[in-house]
C-alpha cells in the first residue's frame, strides 16, 4: 500500500488532507530549531560572563539567544536567575538598550507572553495601536490566543476582552472580541453546499446591496474554519466579478476593513500576509522597528523560511537584503542571524 493510499484513507476528503500535510509541515518550516548539543549551564555562565563583565559582550548575547529556541531560552532563564538570583530579562535591560535590548527580551519571552504584552502596549496610553491588535488577532490560531488571554489575566489581574472592549468600538469591536474568544471552528472538513451559501451571503450584504451589511462579513469570516473559508473566496469569485477582498476594499473602510481583509489574507496565505507586514514596516519615513522583531521572532520557529520565500515571490528581493540595507548594528546582526542562512 503507497504512503499516498495510507494517507488519503486516514481522511474524509482531499480538503482535509491537504489542512493535515500543510499543518505537519508547518513545524518544520522555522529558521530557529533546538540546538543539538544544548547545555543549559554553559549557557548561563557564558551570559554571566558577557553581562558582568567589564562593558557587556553583545556577540555573546546574540550567538547564544538566536540559536535556541524559545524553550531552550526558558530553560538558561529559569537556570540563570537561580544562579545569580537575577531575572535575566532584567539583567538585559539594564545591559542593552533600544531596538537591541527589545529583541533580546522577545527573545527570552515566553509566546503567549510576548503576545500579551504587545496587545498591552496597542491598547495602553492614549489611543490605541489597532494595527498590532488586527495583525495578532487575525493570525493567531484558538490556542494561541487562548493561552495568551490567560496569560493576560495572570499577568493584569484583568480579562483581555474585558480591557479590549473599552479600547474599541463600533463594527470592528465586533470582529475583534469574536476573534480574541479563540473560539473560531477548527474542523477541517468543508462543506461545499455551505461555502456556497455563505458566498451568496457576502455577495447580497456586500456588492448587490445599497449599503453594507457588515455584521453578515463579521459572522462569516470571524467564525467559520479556514479550511471553509478557503472554499467561499473561490465560491465568491465565480459569483462575483471581484474577490471577496476587493469587494471588502471596495464596500467598506476603516479599521473593520483592515481587519477583515487581513482575516481573508491569512486564510490565503500566512506566510505571505507576513511577508507583506514586513515590506511596509520598511517602507516609507523610517523603519518600524517593532512589526519587525515581533514577526521575525514570533514567527521565527513557525514558518519565517516560507515567509522568506514568499518575500522573495511577491517583491522580487531576498528579506535578507532588505533587512541589510534597513537595519545595523547589534540589532540587524541579531535579526538576520534570527532569519537563517540568505536565500
Amino acid at each position: 500500500m503507497t504512503l499516498h493510499y495510507e494517507l488519503t484513507c486516514m481522511f474524509c476528503s482531499l480538503n482535509e488532507l491537504i489542512s493535515f500535510l500543510h499543518v505537519n509541515q508547518s513545524k518544520e518550516r522555522g529558521t530557529v530549531k533546538d540546538k543539538v548539543d544544548f547545555k543549559v549551564d554553559e549557557d548561563v555562565t557564558a551570559l554571566r560572563k558577557a553581562i558582568e563583565g567589564l562593558g557587556t559582550t553583545e556577540k555573546t548575547l546574540i550567538d547564544v539567544l538566536t540559536q535556541r529556541s524559545n524553550a531552550q531560552r526558558q530553560l538558561v532563564a529559569s537556570a540563570y536567575e537561580k544562579a545569580t538570583g537575577r531575572k535575566l530579562v532584567a539583567d538585559l535591560e539594564g545591559d542593552t538598550h533600544g531596538d537591541f535590548e527589545n529583541l533580546l527580551v522577545a527573545l527570552v519571552t515566553p509566546p503567549a507572553l510576548f503576545d500579551c504584552n504587545e496587545v498591552i502596549r496597542a491598547i495602553k496610553g492614549p489611543g490605541t495601536t489597532e494595527s498590532i491588535l488586527t495583525e495578532i488577532f487575525a493570525s493567531r490560531s484558538n490556542k494561541q490566543i487562548r493561552d495568551m488571554a490567560d496569560t493576560y489575566l495572570k499577568e493584569t489581574g484583568r480579562l483581555m476582552i474585558h480591557d479590549l472592549k473599552s479600547e474599541v468600538s463600533g463594527d470592528y469591536a465586533k470582529a475583534l472580541l469574536i476573534l480574541a474568544e479563540g473560539k473560531r471552528d477548527e474542523s477541517t472538513s468543508v462543506d461545499a453546499a455551505k461555502a456556497k451559501e455563505d458566498a451568496k451571503i457576502l455577495y447580497e450584504a456586500g456588492e448587490k446591496k445599497w449599503g453594507t451589511d457588515e455584521d453578515k462579513f463579521i459572522d462569516i469570516l470571524c467564525h467559520r474554519s479556514v479550511p471553509q473559508l478557503r472554499q467561499t473566496l473561490v465560491e465568491y469569485k465565480n459569483i462575483s466579478k471581484k474577490t471577496l477582498q476587493e469587494s471588502i476594499e471596495s464596500e467598506m473602510s476603516g479599521e473593520v476593513e483592515k481587519l477583515l481583509v487581513a482575516i481573508v489574507k491569512c486564510v490565503k496565505n500566512v506566510p505571505a500576509y507576513f511577508a507583506e507586514r514586513l515590506f511596509k514596516s520598511m517602507r516609507g519615513a523610517g523603519t518600524d522597528e517593532s512589526t519587525l522583531t515581533r514577526i521575525i521572532v514570533g514567527r521565527s520557529e513557525i514558518d519565517l523560511l516560507d515567509i522568506k520565500a514568499e518575500y522573495k515571490k511577491l517583491f522580487g528581493v531576498s528579506l535578507h537584503s532588505e533587512l541589510k540595507s534597513e537595519v545595523s548594528g547589534n540589532y540587524g546582526e541579531a535579526l538576520m542571524l534570527l532569519c537563517g542562512t540568505e536565500d
